[in-house]
This record gives C-alpha cells, structure tokens and sequence, in this order.
C-alpha cells in the first residue's frame, strides 16, 4: 500500500508542476520565500523583496 500511496503521490506532483509551466517551476522557490516572508508582522514585506525581484526575473 505505501507504493501506492507514493505513486500517487508522484503522480499529482507531476500534473502541477505540468500546470505552472518551465518558468513557474524555476521560481516557484523565491515565490514560497516571498509569501512565507510577508507574513512577518512589520519587517516581512521589506525584507521579500529580494524574492520578488527574483521571481520577477526568472519570469
């Protein structure tokens, strides 16, 4: 059953990634950086600009 479990597993990973496209897969880390950084009461928004500006770019 655990098989099961991982290949299906693997399956959906496959159809989001085939979903958000090349570009959306390259930054989808600095995307994640960004949004987990903005929830930072007062400094979080500052301090993910670095990770927009790197989405901005791989885009």
């Amino acid at each position: 059953m655990n098989t099961v479990l991982r290949f299906g597993v693997w399956i959906a990973a496959a159809g989001v990634f085939q979903l958000v496209g090349g570009c959306g897969v390259a930054a989808l880390p600095c995307r994640l950086t960004s949004a987990t950084l903005k929830i930072v009461p007062l400094v979080g928004h500052a301090a993910a600009v670095p990770f927009d500006a790197c989405s901005a770019a791989i885009d």
